[in-house]
């Protein structure tokens, strides 16, 4: 049974191999390679008043990378520069050459933040043109890499950045950090953009070890003093006095995502942009309808992709004709968490099948996916995420071929990584543990939520609540404890005056001022 010191020195355990614990201690951008080159091509870009774009991504590390690049320009004077946020539906992804075409005649200098690795073809037409084009990605490199003026991208071969996963708004921070250097601000506060590096970190699932870890801590403080009308206006909205780690998780990344998967990512800009809190509030509307449109269409979805999977699946591969682009990869990740199995949701439209790939626990989904490459058109990401594009006569075939090299894994394996910190007493679940738990925030990649196991707790009550009546609210007895419990899509009911084991973390509830631990059940065993 555990206690809370117990608990404490576990969680302590995690990080006890991490180097980089404060904002001093982080690499230099010396550490990335080919960051001074590009730094020096923007200096000279800035000296002779030439035409930049920055070429963006829609998700909310595109929209954050794109963010950070076009305020240090700002605060450089930079007058002559454009940025370019691809549209999902219109575009598609990427640095690619119809979004080359479109641009002014006159641009000497791109450079793509979160995209680029893999734009070989638009690389080719820059060079024809007399384009220089600087790339900034965090995504694994191809085995042909493009012809670039500059490539900066920590998992490119010869680069000697430390072997910590980074987002690509990190990158374009640290791009920026070199520029400062070659400019000479000595002055400027590189720190101005923690909170934005925060919420891009989590949004895109990086390890939250090391670096990112404390950048991620770091940044929540700034967010909870920030001047930014985007984020006063959520927090006014929504009620919040103070964000919570959660709140990047739950409601902000989402809210910014949204645009981009609903209609056009370049509205998510020029809300975290928005000099005034009207013009915030402006955004906010308009961002809340598309975010509410993205949950019916995923709720739709998420129903309808259901009826492919069978229990015997190692993983899950659904497809459907028009799927919405913009939400398979939220129904990819909650079938992956709803049947602890990696997912991979297709959109058949046009003559080609567009995934999203969702991982579980440690598992490499890139890698998983890369081993079948002979079938695909194309594909990118990271461990825990990914894309790829496929003919759709090759969707049945490639659903055979992974299920197959993953019956030869144990998925098991890869599912529990190392959550399940054991058994805990009732009567340990309290404030003081709160305080515990929260101490190592944030949760996410390589740092696990904890979860604890209690045998034999009584049910007292059971609600059914939601719109849709799909989560369970339980009053639970335990050790003359009394717990309350939240059991959201749950997949089993259960009884007043029966008795559970169940599996839980544990989270904080505030009402009214009043702060109190709440179990989050994952699962009645």
């Amino acid at each position: 049974m555990l206690s809370k010191e117990d608990i404490r020195n576990l969680l302590e355990l995690r990080f006890s191999n991490d180097i980089h614990k404060k904002l001093s201690q982080i690499p230099t951008p010396s550490a990335l390679k080919d960051i001074f080159k590009g730094a020096m091509r923007i200096k000279e870009a800035m000296q002779k008043d030439e035409l930049i774009v920055i070429v963006g991504d829609y998700d909310v590390d595109g929209v954050v990378s794109s963010v950070i690049l076009a305020e240090f320009f700002d605060d450089l004077g930079v007058g002559n520069y454009q940025v370019r946020i691809p549209n999902r539906f219109k575009d598609g992804y990427g640095l690619n050459p119809d979004i080359i075409e479109e641009l002014d005649e006159n641009v000497k200098l791109i450079i793509t933040v979160d995209n680029g690795i893999s734009a070989n073809d638009a690389a080719q037409i820059c060079k024809a043109r007399g384009i220089d084009l600087i790339i900034t990605d965090h995504h694994m490199p191809p085995p042909v890499m493009p012809e670039a003026y500059a490539i900066i991208n920590p998992k490119q071969p010869g680069c000697t950045f430390p072997n910590i996963e980074i987002c690509g708004a990190e990158v374009a921070w640290y791009l920026a950090g070199a520029l400062k250097d070659v400019c000479k601000l000595n002055n400027y506060d590189m720190s101005k953009f923690l909170e934005l590096l925060a919420i891009a970190i989590i949004a895109d699932m990086m390890e939250l070890r090391d670096m990112n870890r404390m950048l991620v801590r770091l940044g929540l403080n700034r967010l909870n003093s920030s001047k930014r009308a985007a984020f006063r206006a959520i927090k006014e909205f929504y009620g919040k006095d103070k964000f919570e780690c959660d709140d990047i998780s739950f409601l902000i990344a989402p809210l910014i995502n949204s645009a981009g998967r609903m209609d056009d990512a370049m509205n998510s800009f020029d809300f975290l942009r928005a000099k005034t809190i009207d013009k915030a509030y402006d955004y906010l509307d308009m961002i809340i309808d598309f975010n509410n449109s993205r949950k019916e269409e995923e709720r739709a979805l998420f129903e309808c992709s259901l009826k492919d999977v069978r229990d015997d699946d190692e993983i899950i591969v659904t497809w459907g004709e028009q799927w919405h682009e913009g939400v398979i990869g939220i129904v990819a990740s909650r079938l992956a968490k709803h049947f602890s199995k990696p997912a991979i949701v297709f959109s058949i439209d046009r003559g080609r099948a567009k995934g999203s790939a969702r991982s579980i626990g440690k598992l490499d989904i890139l890698a998983l996916i890369a081993k079948h490459e002979d079938l695909l058109n194309s594909y990118g990401g990271h461990k825990g995420a990914a894309g790829l594009v496929i003919a759709p006569e090759n969707l049945q075939k490639f659903k055979e071929e992974i299920n197959k090299s993953c019956f030869l894994m144990d998925l098991h394996q890869f599912a529990s990584s190392d959550e399940l910190l054991g058994d805990i007493s009732a009567k340990e679940i309290d404030f003081e543990l709160l305080e515990i738990l929260e101490l190592y925030e944030p949760y996410g990649q390589k740092n696990p939520r904890p979860i604890f196991r209690i045998d034999g707790a009584v049910v007292k009550n059971e609600k059914l609540i939601g719109r849709d009546q799909n989560h369970l609210k339980l009053i639970l007895q335990k050790d003359d404890k009394t717990l309350e419990a939240l059991f959201f899509n749950f997949t089993r009911h259960v009884k007043v005056g029966e008795s559970i084991n169940i599996i839980f973390s544990i989270s904080k509830n505030s009402f009214r001022g009043l702060v109190t631990p709440q179990l989050l059940i994952r699962e009645v065993l």
